[in-house]
């Protein structure tokens, strides 16, 4: 691409170069936009800004798409080292949390209020603080991304991390992924979210992860445990439900047609169905974990007596 930016005479000068750059939205644009509809307002000072990277091989850490969720994301986020030099020794009210999206892109995971220190769980390695979730900056979870241009640096006063670039801000119609273990969805939601641009955030968590699902016939209250495991994830086992209702299960496919014909007769009881998710997986944990956590739930939820599983 030509730089046509004008040299010579006729050339901007520095300052008038710089002043046409001030347009580019930054974090700081968004902290003290929603910040000033708190009562009473909330200021880059009050804000600390924490961006999250995924760390398979640390199991105290978060290591996939799987520990997204309130919870986890909560418990890790409290606990902090005691050294001043590696986390503030009096941390502000408000944790804005981004996650890491791929390179430099971080994007809201939410907003924790900090309570203080909970003296009594300090230990010679970590405190612990008093987080709560928080309102501020709801609006706008999942759909905010910025750069973080040093990824090195995890965590941020407000005030530096005023000044880094928002990327995106995602339109409201995008239905925002909810957490593994607030999903919930008919089988017409489910046809919807294998293939509308606006689950998009959906099938990039589910194709990530193996995992145990429960479907739910709402007109009896029946269940049937299924799992997805080695390379079908989630995405591809609930893809083919999507498709036939069924997903090849023989008492689901029995409820999906009218066989007291000649012929088997398709009938739409699969929008009767509710899928949700019992537990989840990284993509390397091996099937024998999944078959037995797949065999646990048959058991706990009596889905072969009273069910339907057949098997």
């Amino acid at each position: 691409m030509l730089d046509r930016t004008p040299t010579g005479p006729n050339a901007p000068s520095e300052t008038q170069q710089e002043s046409s750059s001030v347009d580019v939205l930054a974090l700081g644009h968004v902290l003290t936009g929603i910040g000033a509809e708190n009562d009473p307002p909330i200021r880059l000072e009050d804000i600390h800004v924490i961006r999250h990277s995924f760390n398979p091989g640390n199991h105290e850490g978060l290591q996939g798409p799987e520990d997204l969720t309130l919870e986890r994301v909560l418990s890790y986020t409290r606990r902090q080292s005691i050294s001043p030099q590696r986390f503030p020794a009096n941390p502000p009210r408000y944790w804005v949390i981004l996650v890491a999206d791929g390179k430099k892109r971080s994007r809201l995971f939410g907003t924790f209020e900090n309570g203080g220190e909970i003296e009594e769980l300090r230990d010679d390695v970590y405190r612990t603080f008093d987080l709560r979730p928080s309102g501020f900056l709801a609006p706008l979870v999942d759909r905010l991304v910025i750069e973080w241009n040093s990824p090195r640096n995890w965590h941020r006063k407000g005030g530096s991390a005023a000044k880094l670039p928002v990327l995106e801000i995602a339109d409201r119609d995008k239905v925002p992924f909810p957490g593994f273990e607030r999903v919930r969805l008919t089988h017409g939601e489910l046809q919807d979210m294998v293939e509308d641009a606006r689950y998009a955030d959906w099938r990039a968590a589910l194709r990530e992860v193996q995992g145990i699902y429960l479907i739910t016939d709402s007109t009896n209250g029946k269940q049937y445990v299924g799992k997805a495991d080695g390379a079908e994830r989630i995405l591809g086992r609930w893809t083919t439900y999507a498709r036939d209702g069924h997903g090849g299960n023989v008492a689901l496919r029995e409820l999906a047609f009218d066989s007291t014909g000649a012929d088997p007769i398709k009938t739409d009881h699969a929008r009767h169905f509710i899928f949700s998710l019992l537990r989840v997986f990284g993509p390397s944990t091996s099937m024998s974990e999944v078959n037995a956590a797949e065999s646990h739930y048959k058991r706990a939820l009596l889905t072969r007596e009273f069910g339907l599983n057949r098997g």
